[in-house]
């Protein structure tokens, strides 16, 4: 059923209650009127009188107000009832609030990620953003896929990712990143080319599967691209080559590795850092949380690998740091930024 189908059926709804509500209306009023009762003695005739349940002594007045209120009554009552029974039976109604209620979530949402299929690497991409409590959103027209995003946890709506107004209905104008990893190469393009055009400041990944339709998905405006089968041989011949370092980096980029002491992460320095300005060794970096920088990238791009301690950190700098886990959590946390292994989870 098409949502202008619902649209059009919740307000037929919407048009039997009210006509419904004005009958009521209309016979507690008529029987206060006519009988000289109370209003919950008129509410109980009322009632009684719309579902033909219940006798009554009534006046003659009150007895010709009662026929014509069964006469124009009891086929209301009757015909809302199976409307509105028959919208719940279907379910269609109940998608369709379903559906507005994750709209009206999306509609809060900002500095998202946008998923675009939620199938092999799409699922690795969403779990691993949502263990360390980014905001996500998921787009995909399999409902099993759908499913099991909602068991998750995880933002999700059963559409296709090609459409832009599906885009634009799961945040694009106010995402953070678009990460396109449909299965076909040529979905992948187009939806680059979309996410581009609706939102030019976007950072988009994008996955490609075939030889050459990297520099298509470049020249489309993604800003990253990935191919699932060269990163893959490229992780064998590490493994291969140098399997301890291979292994040390794996485990430390990924939050599944909840159990290992140390970790591997980013932090760009904000603007309160109580440390900004100074340098490694004022920053006092390595005495209260007992970690590593090994990098730092500044502003304009350029970066120092292994700085030293009078090395200066800027705002705006992003600062590649090891350490243990906790210690870690500690220093994003005091900059209001939730890291895995803390317990925190996406919207």
């Amino acid at each position: 059923m098409t949502q202008r189908e619902l649209s059009r059926k919740s307000r037929y709804a919407g048009v039997l209650l009210l006509l419904l509500l004005c009958l009521f209306i209309f016979g507690v009023a008529g029987y206060m009127l006519l009988e000289k009762v109370a209003f919950l003695e008129a509410t109980y005739l009322t009632i009684g009188t719309l579902t033909t349940v219940a006798p009554f002594d009534l006046t003659g007045k009150g007895q010709l107000f009662a026929i014509v209120l069964i006469l124009f009554g009891f086929g209301l009552v009757a015909a809302t009832a199976a409307f509105i029974g028959n919208m719940f039976l279907d379910g269609s109604w109940i998608a369709h609030y379903r559906r507005r209620k994750v709209q009206k979530k999306l509609d809060n949402y900002k500095d998202h990620y946008i998923i675009c299929g939620y199938g092999q690497v799409g699922q690795i991409v969403a779990d691993e953003l949502y263990c360390r409590g980014l905001p996500i959103v998921v787009i995909d027209q399999n409902a099993e896929a759908v499913a099991q995003c909602r068991h998750t946890g995880i933002m999700c709506l059963q559409r296709d990712a090609m459409e832009e107004e599906n885009l634009v209905a799961a945040g694009l104008k106010q995402a953070k990143g678009l990460i396109s990893v449909v299965n076909r190469d040529a979905d992948n393009v187009f939806i680059v080319l979309t996410g581009r055009a609706v939102n030019e400041d976007l950072f988009i990944f994008a996955r490609a599967s075939s030889k050459g339709v990297e520099k298509k998905l470049y020249r489309a405006g993604a800003n990253q691209v990935v191919s699932p089968y060269a990163s893959a041989a490229v992780r064998i011949i590490q493994n291969i080559l140098r399997p301890t370092i291979t292994d040390f980096l794996g485990s430390a980029l990924s939050s599944s590795n909840a159990g290992m002491e140390l970790v591997l992460e980013e932090l760009e320095i904000p603007e309160n850092a109580p440390f900004a300005g100074r340098t490694l060794m004022d920053s006092n970096i390595r005495n209260d949380f007992d970690i590593i920088i090994v990098a730092i990238k500044r502003k304009d791009g350029s970066r120092i690998f292994n700085p030293s301690s009078l090395e200066c950190i800027n705002r705006g700098d992003t600062v590649i740091a090891v350490g243990p886990r906790q210690n870690i959590n500690t220093l994003l946390d005091r900059f209001g930024r939730k890291i895995y292994g803390t317990g925190a989870k996406g919207a």
